[in-house]
């Protein structure tokens, strides 16, 4: 999930009129947004079913308190990928709101998106965007609401992270992604579900990636392509990073494409719409994601395909879902969620 693509204004709307069920921590107010310190005031959560769906730092427990938390892995000392260090920000100074004459980021751009791919917007000062809004094929807007823009560039709507510029993000502003969260029930020998011993409840297994980047666990996801629907966006984003069908001969291809076309056209549980605590992110450019989990029910659509890695996982491998297992970015939110909306054990 290294490169960033550009997001695309009609991506809201596919999202109703495709129809994923949701189950959805949505942050966002009509007002410029800030992420609190201490209390979570701007999740909001709905559940509906609407139709059919055709870096090192320490891991935030609960989705809802996310926001509360902001910051922890975007404040990580040393910037991913590089030699770079973070100015500190300790917690009473992350919001914009609090005055800090001694702020004073350090400001890098990664030299991979300094050297202008398509997935990455020029400097500021070469080209004139238009914040908070759908530029042309590229979404400026925020899912978590109107963000504030000074000196020409968009500030991070949930405060200070010590880093100025991009990174290695490619868009000033709102960078959109979408992860596929594919998830089964852990059987024994004789094809009954695992209770786990404590709780009870039966054991989900999803698909994890190990980042190249960082070596963390993670959802496999990425970004939307131009003009790409966010559906395509998560069954290509699995494809890729998880089932490794870049690689794949033509007749692989085929079968890999019938059963997770049969996954994916069940009905969708979208977990998460809003900001991610990532570590790549900036006082300028910033993580934004949906979530969604696609739930084998019955063990027969891509629960024993062969997985291998590839795009950018190093290995990947059915995990069980759990508090206790450590993710990249927010990703344990997102399981959170997943597990307790399929009483499943977390």
């Amino acid at each position: 999930m290294v490169k960033v693509r550009n997001w695309v204004g009609p991506i809201r709307i596919a999202l109703t009129l495709l129809g994923f069920r949701h189950s959805v921590y949505t942050v966002g107010t009509s007002h410029h947004f800030s992420c609190p310190l201490t209390q979570c005031t701007s999740a909001t959560r709905t559940s509906e079913i609407v139709g059919r769906a055709h870096s090192h730092c320490t891991p935030i427990s609960s989705l809802c308190t996310m926001p509360s938390v902001a910051h922890v892995k975007a404040r990580c000392p040393l910037y991913p990928g590089s030699d770079t260090r973070r100015f500190p920000v300790p917690d009473d100074k992350v919001k914009w709101e609090t005055t800090w004459t001694d702020y004073k980021p350090v400001n890098y751009t990664a030299p991979s998106v300094l050297k202008n791919p398509p997935w990455a917007d020029p400097d500021i000062g070469s080209f004139s965007p238009k914040f908070n809004a759908v530029d042309g094929s590229v979404d400026r807007t925020s899912h978590v609401g109107t963000y504030k823009v000074e000196q020409g560039r968009p500030l991070n709507p949930c405060g200070r992270t010590g880093l100025a510029g991009r990174g290695l993000l490619g868009r000033w502003g709102p960078n959109h992604a979408a992860d596929p969260i594919v998830t089964r029930w852990k059987r024994d020998s004789a094809g009954q579900r695992v209770l786990n011993a404590h709780s009870k409840l039966p054991v989900l297994q999803f698909i994890s990636i190990k980042r190249k980047d960082c070596g963390e666990w993670a959802i496999p996801g990425g970004m939307v392509d131009p003009g790409e629907v966010v559906t395509l966006t998560l069954q290509r984003e699995f494809s890729e990073e998880a089932l490794d069908s870049l690689k794949a001969s033509p007749k692989e291809k085929e079968k890999l494409q019938e059963r997770i076309t049969r996954l994916f056209s069940s009905p969708g549980l979208q977990v998460y719409k809003g900001y991610v605590d990532d570590p790549r992110n900036t006082d300028n450019s910033w993580m934004e994601t949906v979530a969604v989990n696609f739930h084998d029910e019955t063990g027969d659509s891509v629960s024993e395909l062969p997985l291998q890695a590839g795009d950018d996982a190093g290995q990947v491998t059915w995990v069980d879902v759990g508090s206790a297992v450590p993710l990249y970015a927010s990703h344990s939110q997102f399981l959170e969620t997943a597990a307790r909306e399929r009483h499943a054990h977390w």
